[in-house]
């Protein structure tokens, strides 16, 4: 089974000690986002783990513990934007950011640190110039470092128009995506970049741009020597491209408290949360109430063996 560490918060960058307690532990209980009561309990076994997918703007608090995930496959999605902190309001200094991301790919593998360049969006004064000059300037410094670029252009769902309002974000039409992803494919041919989007539905392939996933079974078998057998996430978007996965992150929870971000929108809850988080606890905010429904889920691993049939390792814990 793939883990997504995560989509909803950034696990490396604010709760990497918890992560690492739990791999120790062995099991993580992750609440149902709707339903409290509701709570899962998921193993952690590198025997069924085929793949951990971070998802960070940061992963410097891990990085000296990375031996501790010698056991198991896994790769980044490392997010590096151009906006300053009137948008992404915790984040450290971009050369302190682009550090990182070197020292990671020098550790890893630069095709283990997939470099996020979204979501892209446009005001007066982060224009399509901005944009060009920065995405640029990321490119040079990260050519020797990453092998690919996933991009993806700004959906501005209910919840997070209250917080980017006043920003007064440019709708984007048609062929201001085509403008942004020719001069983009340009710059990322002169770096050697591949570009790919995220859940986009617009065809920027005249460009070279084709679509991605992030969950990326690929990706995943070229890291693990071997085919998988895993089907598209049905619980994602349709546009969305990634195969099927688990989150053990939990919404409003992420204290970079970006402006434009959809899975943390309510800084007073994620205040409330952070404090709630114990690095010990099997669940990632606070404890059991005693009043939930455990279930285990069933874990197996998708790793093909070498005549292609699936491996039949399923653990239970």
């Amino acid at each position: 089974m793939i883990i997504s560490v995560s989509r909803r918060t950034d696990i490396p960058a604010f709760y990497s000690d918890w992560f690492f307690n739990r791999l120790k532990e062995g099991y993580v209980y992750v609440r149902n986002p709707f339903n409290r009561k509701q709570v899962s309990k998921i193993n952690l076994n590198p025997e069924v783990v085929d793949c951990f997918v971070f998802w960070t703007k940061d992963p410097l608090p891990m990085m000296k513990r990375l031996d501790e995930l010698k056991d198991y496959c896994y790769y980044f999605q490392f997010t590096l934007t151009p906006y300053r902190r009137d948008i992404e309001t915790n984040i450290r200094k971009k050369r302190d950011i682009i550090k990182t991301f070197k020292q990671l790919s020098n550790i890893i593998g630069k095709e283990k640190v997939i470099w996020r360049y979204d979501p892209i969006f446009i005001n007066e004064f982060y224009n399509k110039e901005y944009h060009y000059e920065w995405f640029e300037r990321f490119a040079y410094e990260l050519s020797n470092y990453t092998e690919k670029c996933v991009i993806s252009f700004i959906d501005l769902y209910k919840k997070t128009l209250r917080n980017t309002k006043h920003l007064n974000i440019e709708e984007l039409k048609d062929e201001d995506i085509f403008q942004i992803a020719e001069k983009f494919s340009s710059v990322a041919q002169k770096y050697n970049i591949k570009i790919e989007t995220c859940s986009e539905s617009i065809d920027l392939t005249q460009y070279g741009i084709k679509k991605g996933k992030c969950i990326n079974d690929k990706l995943i078998s070229r890291i693990l020597g071997c085919q998988l057998d895993v089907k598209k996430d049905n619980t994602q978007r349709e546009v969305c491209g990634c195969v099927k996965s688990i989150d053990i992150g939990e919404y409003n929870t992420c204290k970079h408290n970006c402006l434009y971000c959809y899975a943390n929108f309510n800084y007073k809850q994620v205040d409330e949360k952070y404090k709630k988080h114990l690095r010990n606890s099997p669940l990632l905010v606070g404890e059991l109430y005693g009043d939930e429904k455990i279930t285990v889920r069933e874990m197996k691993s998708i790793k093909c063996d070498n005549n292609g049939h699936m491996e039949q390792l399923k653990l239970d814990i």
